[in-house]
């Protein structure tokens, strides 16, 4: 993580700092930003300012954000699992999440939709509703957890991501896959390669054992059961695989990036 030198600011008491800085952040966000290493973090990117005249607590915070991720990212397993739960566990009704009224949520043709793939892939066709439901699939029963503090357990079924990004021969150095959704605010995420890779993570078609409602994402959600749900996107259009970190519809307002377990 490279040499940290021990930091002096003046006036101010880093530790109070620290926990009224990371009062702006989500309660899920703040428990794993705690649990990370935020102490370090916060001196680490303190060192030498002057935190009253050079950074406003938020522009300081996003800082914090960014070693945060790392923070993360670094202490990842690829290996570990999601809990899964039997049926009897499904919450119904599911709710509906989002930034807008369900009324609002893309009303997508299936016959107009298709799946782009750009980037740092071998195979760049793009894939029809019906060439994608061909692929194999696997069902998990997992629990979404929102960044609003609530949680439901659904059943979802689809590809493994990891599966898909053999097929289409993806660079899985590259960093990140980068979703694009049919929102009307042009919805969009970046995925870390290794949660890409796991497991779980998983290209979602069907919900409850039926075709994914509109309510949920139809065509096709990306289903990542370690992160936060504002990391699993809906009504994807497109993804690419790309070294580049291109931000995203809630990471460009600060929430953190990489936001899982």
């Amino acid at each position: 993580m490279g040499r940290i030198r021990k930091l002096l600011i003046p006036g101010v008491d880093k530790k109070l700092l620290i926990k009224d800085a990371t009062k702006l952040l989500p309660d899920p966000t703040r428990r794993r930003f705690l649990a990370g290493g935020a102490s370090l973090g916060a001196l680490t990117l303190l060192t030498g300012c002057d935190v009253s005249d050079s950074f406003s607590a938020e522009s300081m915070l996003k800082q914090i954000s960014k070693f945060n991720d790392g923070v993360q990212a670094w202490i990842f397993n690829p290996n570990a699992l999601a809990p899964e739960f039997p049926e009897s566990a499904i919450t119904r009704p599911f709710p509906f999440n989002g930034y807008y009224d369900q009324d609002d949520a893309p009303d997508i043709k299936a016959a107009d939709w298709k799946f782009e793939v750009r980037g740092l892939v071998d195979n760049k066709k793009s894939w029809t509703l019906d060439e994608l439901y061909q692929l194999p699939q696997v069902k998990q029963v997992t629990r979404h957890i929102c960044v609003e503090g609530w949680s439901a357990i659904g059943s979802w079924t689809g590809t493994p991501l990891r599966d898909f990004l053999k097929l289409v021969g993806a660079d899985t150095r590259a960093k990140y896959c980068w979703f694009q959704c049919a929102d009307v605010d042009g919805y969009n995420s970046p995925l870390d390669m290794a949660s890409a890779l796991h497991p779980q993570t998983q290209m979602t078609f069907k919900f409850d054992n039926e075709i994914l409602p509109r309510a949920y994402g139809f065509p096709m959600k990306i289903r990542v059961p370690t992160k936060l749900g504002f990391k699993n996107p809906k009504y994807v259009i497109s993804m690419e695989v790309t070294n580049d970190y291109k931000g995203g519809y809630w990471e460009d307002q600060g929430y953190n990036s990489f936001s899982g377990s």
